[in-house]
């Protein structure tokens, strides 16, 4: 920082003027005991008029000293932008111009209060808090007025002899000027004097308001500087933190600019698309995700001109090594600061495997009920199983061998699903859980994992609705193709879990009333549909069935008793 130093002072005008006189009065010594009263008289008044001219400049040279000091304050001021050494090197400068004791330099506040900055003595020295007393009074004055005050002895000034603070702290010699930045006040420079009087003169107080004026612009300079260093900190901060933030959405994030030159790309964004951001940012859409960049340019147009945002639009792309790559892109207009639209903000996600998962459970819906798949915990899956009571379902399709022995495998297994499906619908509608598919047999079963107290009901009014949905298919497929069912169903006690290894698990039901059922559906002739007399005792008062002849199964000592279900009550 620039600082003004004790120099050797030129030789100045009024200099001149007393060399001059000196060699007067040296000639006067040298001729006086020879010379004529006349020759006297002229040295006399020579050596008069050079005094009074020197008198007459000495004003002049003050005033072009206070010039010369100007302009090494402008330079001191002017030095640096950081505001602490700026008010330090105003304060110091005054003090020495105007051979002060104490100097203060008041700046408003954030509230417009007027506070000390800085404050330090004729030894450049700050000075601390307690010794900061002042005269409030002129300060005040100072503020209100916009104009300079000058007090040679403030106690016997008569505009402040009666004033506390004048009287309290002893003060003499003060010198208050405000700091103006075009006509607004924003400070006030006090210096004083406790010991001596009439040290300020009224040169010192014009120096001062026309150093105020060059300090007041250094000032205000410090301060935007000052204040812009802050703004662009907090700026900074800000973007590492949305930077921050936008590298760590989850989703993809692009901008683009009205030309469709992409102009940001997040980290989720770079990794979708498979390339580095630095590839990505500065190229055009179409050349990025060029596969159906088509489909995507004409709502990039729309959300430009309508302003308006396209949310949802799911895309498909075919992939060279196989299967689909599924996206869902939300694009919405980009604005600037004056609410123009300056772009489009695209917000991608790879929906692949979301997709691959949803179709996934769309076909293990298909053999599961959706209830029973959310009770359903990956994280908590164990290979074992546990004791239940439950009602098992088995449905064969009767007639199904003759007709293969007529029709290609194509053709068997389009009808074959077909009543397959109308099985598992049924068995599904009632919220039963399919098993399994066995040939061209379904096993079903009820009150698991999820407890049904009407499960055997359940099971009935699958078997019902299977009758039904065969019918309807009898009205759409040729005669040759028309196949029936026979039913199958039981209630007792079974062991239902996760059974296999940990790479691969069935949840299933095993146990002997599993294998009753699938003696009793073996026995049922088509479109029949039998009842063990377990389940019978569990839905006779809503279910219509008759008697049928027991069954003799393989593994059972004793003949069954089973029940022909005709309808329901």
């Amino acid at each position: 920082m620039a600082t003004i130093t004790a120099k050797a002072k030129a030789i100045t005008i009024n200099d001149q003027v007393i060399a001059v006189t000196k060699q007067a009065e040296k000639i006067r010594a040298s001729v006086s005991a020879g010379a004529t009263p006349q020759t006297l008289e002229e040295l006399k008044t020579l050596d008069t008029s050079l005094q009074r001219i020197s008198e007459a400049l000495v004003p002049f040279e003050q005033r072009f000293s206070h010039l010369q000091a100007l302009a090494g304050i402008g330079q001191v001021v002017n030095s640096t932008l950081e505001i602490d050494e700026v008010l330090q090197a105003v304060m110091d400068t005054i003090i020495r111009l105007t051979e002060a004791e104490r100097g203060f330099l008041m700046l408003r506040d954030e509230r417009g209060e007027m506070v000390i900055r800085i404050a330090r003595n004729w030894e450049q020295e700050s000075i601390n808090q307690n010794e900061s007393n002042i005269s409030r009074t002129i300060v005040q004055k100072v503020i209100d007025t916009g104009e300079a005050i000058l007090t040679t002895n403030a106690l016997e000034d008569k505009r402040f002899s009666g004033t506390e603070s004048v009287i309290a702290f002893n003060l003499r010699s003060i010198l208050c000027v405000p700091l103006m930045v075009k006509t607004e006040l924003t400070g006030v420079i006090y210096t004083d004097n406790r010991i001596r009087t009439g040290i300020f003169s009224e040169s010192d107080r014009d120096l001062l308001i026309a150093f105020a004026n060059q300090a007041a612009v250094a000032i205000e300079n410090a301060r935007l500087f000052s204040s812009l260093k802050r703004t662009l900190a907090e700026v900074t901060e800000l973007k590492n933190r949305m930077d921050d933030v936008f590298a760590s959405i989850v989703s993809g994030v692009l901008t683009a600019d009205v030309q469709d030159q992409i102009t940001l790309c997040n980290r989720a964004a770079a990794s979708i698309l498979g390339q580095a951001s630095a590839e990505i940012v500065g190229r055009k859409i179409e050349e990025v995700i060029p596969a159906f960049a088509n489909n995507i340019l004409p709502h990039l147009e729309s959300v430009r001109k309508s302003d308006k945002p396209v949310i949802g639009l799911e895309l498909s792309q075919s992939r060279a090594e196989g299967g689909n790559k599924d996206w869902r892109l939300n694009l919405s207009p980009l604005k600037d600061a004056g609410q123009k639209t300056q772009g489009v903000a695209i917000v991608l996600d790879d929906l692949t495997e979301r997709k691959k998962l949803e179709a996934q459970r769309g076909l293990l819906q298909r053999m599961v009920s959706p209830a029973v798949l959310d009770q359903i915990d990956p994280n908590s899956l164990q290979v074992g199983g546990k004791k239940v009571f439950i009602t098992v379902l088995f449905a064969d399709v009767r007639g199904f061998t003759s007709y293969s022995e007529k029709h290609s495998p194509e053709e068997l297994v389009a009808v074959l699903n077909q009543y397959l499906a109308a099985a598992a619908d049924a068995v599904l509608a009632q919220e039963g859980t399919v098993d399994k598919f066995l040939g061209d047999a379904v096993m079903a079963w009820y009150n698991a994992p999820i407890l049904q107290p009407d499960h055997t009901l359940r099971a009935v009014k699958s078997a019902l609705a299977i009758r039904e949905a065969i019918a309807r298919l009898h009205s759409e497929l040729p005669k040759e193709a028309h196949l029936d069912f026979g039913v199958g169903i039981h209630y007792g006690e079974a062991v239902l879990g996760w059974i296999g290894t940990e790479k691969r698990l069935e949840f299933t039901s095993l146990g002997d009333s599993v294998n009753t059922t699938k003696r009793i559906q073996e026995n049922a002739a088509k479109n029949q549909i039998l009842i063990s007399k377990e389940a019978y005792e569990r839905v006779k008062d809503e279910v219509e069935a008759n008697p049928f002849a027991p069954l003799t199964v393989k593994g059972k000592a004793q003949p069954l008793e089973v029940f022909e279900v005709v309808g329901l009550k």
